[in-house]
């Protein structure tokens, strides 16, 4: 019983954090907390007016992305690449969406393979911040627990622009 008391209470927390970015007109489509505690959130208008990226902790946005909302779908890339075979042929999916910023480009992933080099499965997602100028890039990690969501129908639904070309 107290596991299941635990379990509730990590599952509410994780609906939460990602709620309380959120306007009351929007839902999630991808969301994770980071290793540092802070919040990844890609959430869309529920009428597909709009499409926002919010980073911050605790009710307090740090970022938001775009701040003018009209047009939003054009400023987003999504790119991915499946590679089948399940662990026989190492099989991939991974997922990324992109936007530019003020020279700094950030790519939101969500990496699955059947088996890596120890033969296990594995599960990343993460958001990776690359200064356009300096080429600097900083990869930070996401808590693969606290996932909501995912961006796979991007590759069906239209919305998104998809980049055949790229894949990192």
């Amino acid at each position: 019983m107290k596991k299941i008391a635990i379990i509730i209470l990590l599952l509410t927390s994780i609906k939460s954090f990602s709620q309380s970015l959120l306007a009351s007109n929007e839902e999630t489509i991808f969301s994770f907390k980071t290793k540092n505690g802070k919040t990844v959130l890609l959430a869309k208008d529920r009428k597909n007016a709009y499409l926002i990226y919010r980073y911050g902790k605790d009710n307090k946005i740090e970022l938001e992305f775009p701040k003018d909302k009209k047009e939003s779908w054009n400023k987003f890339t999504y790119f991915y690449y499946i590679r089948g075979g399940g662990k026989a042929n190492a099989g991939l999916d991974l997922d990324r969406i992109a936007f530019v910023n003020a020279n700094i480009e950030y790519v939101i992933y969500s990496d699955y393979s059947a088996g890596d080099f120890e033969n296990e499965e594995s599960y990343y997602i993460g958001i990776r911040v690359i200064d356009l100028k300096t080429k600097k890039e900083t990869n930070i990690k996401g808590q693969k627990e606290s996932t909501v969501g995912s961006m796979q129908d991007f590759r069906t639904n239209g919305l998104l622009k998809i980049d055949q070309n790229r894949i990192d």
